[in-house]
């Protein structure tokens, strides 16, 4: 990413944000306005980097702690982050959007495209295909031994999902599925089958399109 201060004006995360909305920021650049400003050893846009490496390994709201450990996150700051997205989760949590193909929850992740690992992402579902909660499972390839089946279904079991969507992107643009994005997705069809939670799709995305095993009549039986 260009460093924020060589930037033209229009281009900066805030300026861009008046003019184009939230939705045209990435998440770097959302957290470089919420951020507002780097310190001498840190630039914004390296600040926002790291904040966001520590949000995708996780499911929830980060520690103090963990935040403050960021170099150039002190504790006001840090208590700042937490505050802001915990009542962002509170508000925003169940969101209540309501899908009819799994391939509408592709707004809601494309955000991860971006990436430069590929995330998985796991959706609960509730029995009127709402949305309860999109969370990122694992970062790094898509394997059998990164995306378990109990790190998949953990949450969806505790939301009381009634079915759930997974997905996950392509940094290298492709959207043809690997064999071990075939995999995966058998082994955890044959785990929702199982626990009663249905995996109705498995998406791979990138900026511009994406797959989906439903579409393509490729999920397994």
């Amino acid at each position: 990413m260009q460093h924020i201060e060589t930037l033209l004006a229009q281009d900066r995360p805030r300026e861009k944000l008046l003019r184009k909305g939230v939705s045209s920021l990435s998440d770097r650049e959302l957290l470089a306005v919420v951020l507002n400003r780097g310190t001498s050893g840190q630039p914004i846009h390296v600040l926002a980097g790291e904040v966001l490496k520590l949000l995708d390994r996780g499911t929830t709201v980060p520690d103090i702690e963990a935040l403050i450990k960021i170099r150039g996150i002190g504790p006001t700051r840090a208590a700042q982050l937490a505050a802001a997205m915990e009542f962002a989760r509170r508000r925003m949590g169940g969101t209540g959007i309501k899908i009819r193909e799994p391939s509408e929850l592709l707004p809601l992740v494309r955000h991860y495209a971006d990436r430069k690992q590929e995330h998985f992402l796991t959706t609960s579902l509730n029995g009127n295909n709402e949305i309860i909660a999109t969370r990122v499972v694992s970062v790094g390839l898509v394997d059998r031994s990164v995306v378990h089946p109990r790190e998949v279904f953990a949450e969806p079991i505790t939301d009381r999902a009634a079915a759930i969507v997974i997905a996950h992107n392509h940094p290298n643009g492709s959207l043809n599925p690997s064999h071990q994005d075939e995999a995966v997705t058998r082994r955890l069809v044959k785990a929702g089958i199982l626990l009663g939670i249905p995996v109705l799709d498995h998406l791979i995305f990138t900026h511009n399109d994406y797959y989906s095993f439903a579409e393509s009549e490729a999920m397994p039986e």
